[in-house]
């Protein structure tokens, strides 16, 4: 599934016509082009399920022998354990959280960990999430070096004036300021960019 929506997002075809196998002619080039880019990208996926952060750091230890590595991503971080059983699942969250800090610090690279939203966010009249919306929130905030949400306006109004756009909202960076980027989203690639791009 994750394959899929690179490639159509590269190829820059519509993702449902994909899904349901009613390609264009033009379509085919585009998406062997795109396969090919893939398949030779450094990028290295393990959908191995309920990880710790011992057996990400050993998995990212093993390709760091044949590969640089430039980012490690986490999708997401509630999906991972922690390293000793805890009745509280934010002490769990909390350990994942200061080790995956940790590791970031040992491989010299970003680490990304998406998160999941607790539902305090349906019951407000202002549905953009903030930091107190993070799934056992306390340990993220204070780790993470950058906290960033995406919020499209259209998802919760239909008539909003911003159909077709999304506001990354940039709630916490340690080293700079905080604020909203704009940018186009393009459902049928799955793809955001450069909202003066989108428009031109």
């Amino acid at each position: 599934q994750l394959v899929m929506r690179m490639l159509t997002s590269l190829a820059k075809v519509d993702a449902s016509r994909l899904r349901i196998g009613r390609l264009q002619e033009t379509d085919w080039p585009k998406l062997t082009k795109a396969a090919g880019q893939l398949s030779e990208a450094p990028i290295f996926i393990d959908d191995t399920s309920a990880l710790s952060v011992l057996e990400i750091r050993a998995k990212c230890r093993r390709l760091l022998v044949e590969h640089k590595i430039g980012l490690v991503v986490v999708d997401y971080l509630q999906l991972m354990r922690g390293l000793y059983y805890s009745e509280s699942r934010e002490k769990e969250i909390s350990e994942i959280s200061r080790g995956l800090k940790a590791l970031a610090k040992e491989l010299s690279v970003p680490v990304i960990a998406l998160s999941q939203l607790n539902r305090a966010v349906e019951n407000r009249n202002d549905k953009r999430p903030q930091m107190a919306d993070l799934r056992e929130s306390g340990a993220i905030e204070q780790d993470a070096d950058i906290i960033g949400f995406i919020y499209r306006d259209e998802v919760y109004d239909k008539n909003s004036d911003w159909k077709g756009t999304a506001e990354f909202i940039v709630s916490k960076q340690r080293n700079g300021p905080t604020g909203v980027v704009r940018l186009a989203f393009l459902q049928q690639y799955t793809t955001f960019e450069n909202l003066a791009r989108a428009t031109e």
